[in-house]
């Protein structure tokens, strides 16, 4: 499958922490699968955990945070965001798409993930 009619976008979304870890991960999961059944390529899903919110979103302090990387055809964002936007459990979303600077940095920091975790102990150890 040929990416380059295909842009890369990522996907931040915050889950209401009123349901459980099972409930979450099913929640996660068909996101998941949603991506995939319409095409895309999942690239990473990056479960952040539950996380203080900057503002309360429906009398909510906390969300469940989750980003995914992936790869898409344009015309699929559309239909995604729709989906999206009617799960109640989903608080809110954002989907951003990536020009070439950013899949370039992207990928930078994908091939550098092993001195990225050194830097920090080493920092702590001095």
């Amino acid at each position: 499958m040929a990416t380059n009619d295909r842009a890369m976008y990522e996907l931040m979304y915050v889950v209401n922490t009123v349901l459980n870890d099972e409930q979450i991960k099913d929640i996660v999961d068909r996101v998941t699968a949603f991506i995939r059944e319409n095409g895309g390529d999942i690239m990473e899903v990056d479960d952040r955990g539950s996380q203080r919110l900057a503002y309360p979103i429906e009398k909510k302090r906390n969300g469940h945070y989750v980003v995914a990387y992936f790869r898409a055809e344009g015309s699929f964002i559309a239909r995604f965001e729709r989906a999206l936007r009617i799960n109640d459990d989903i608080l809110r979303h954002i989907i951003l798409r990536y020009d070439a600077k950013m899949e370039r940095h992207y990928d930078k920091q994908k091939s550098q993930p092993a001195e990225a975790a050194e830097a920090p102990e080493a920092e702590a150890a001095a």
